[in-house]
């Protein structure tokens, strides 16, 4: 169950992050109810192409998820106390993973539906919650909760919580297990293998 959900809620992220190029001036919840077309029409059109499609992704989510603060959240006390430069090295990584899990996940539940349930406020006005509910063929509905900050004008995801399960915090207590026993480098190096290790098994 605990991997059924994480591979539902690296998918719904993608999901929730693509929008029409308009993105810009919607509202959280707007950007969560048009994401779903287009992630479907990026992967109905490159299936046969896993590098064009990983691309594309990436060049989608890029303007719409804030990939440090998510790293940052991710990694815990520990990020402080990280080098720049490595703070950079595993937010390239971080950023990496996320994508890699999503297009793995995507393939399985390109199927799911998004029922939007409302919004939430958030700790300040510059925060919101996009509640939702997933549903799946044969599956009971899964709770899923979106968190986007407002950075200028645009609305950024930084977390996502599936049926009360963050994902930050998630990997915040894996990434910790890794820092506390061998430190952050060991942490980047990780992450890289399962990268590279993951794009060669899909070449």
């Amino acid at each position: 169950m605990f991997k059924f959900l994480h591979q539902l809620r690296t998918s719904l992220l993608v999901l929730s992050l693509l929008s029409a190029p308009s993105f810009a001036a919607e509202m959280p919840e707007q950007i969560v109810r048009s994401a779903s077309k287009d992630v479907l029409e990026i992967i109905k059109k490159n299936e046969k192409d896993s590098a064009k499609m990983r691309e594309l992704v990436d060049a989608r989510l890029s303007p719409m998820a804030d990939y440090k603060r998510m790293t940052s959240l991710a990694a815990g006390q520990y990020w402080k106390s990280a080098t720049p430069a490595q703070q950079d090295a595993l937010t390239t990584e971080f950023r990496t993973m996320l994508i890699r899990t999503y297009l793995s996940a995507l393939t399985l539940y390109k199927d799911a539906k998004i029922n939007i349930k409302g919004t939430r406020a958030g700790n300040d006005s510059d925060e919101q919650t996009v509640r939702t509910e997933v549903t799946l063929p044969g599956q009971k509905p899964i709770p899923l909760d979106f968190s986007f900050e407002k950075q200028s004008s645009d609305w950024k995801v930084f977390d996502i919580s599936v049926d009360g399960i963050s994902f930050i915090n998630n990997h915040r207590n894996q990434f910790g297990s890794v820092i506390r026993k061998d430190g952050i480098d060991a942490l980047i190096k990780q992450l890289s293998n399962r990268n590279t290790a993951a794009k060669q098994a899909k070449s």
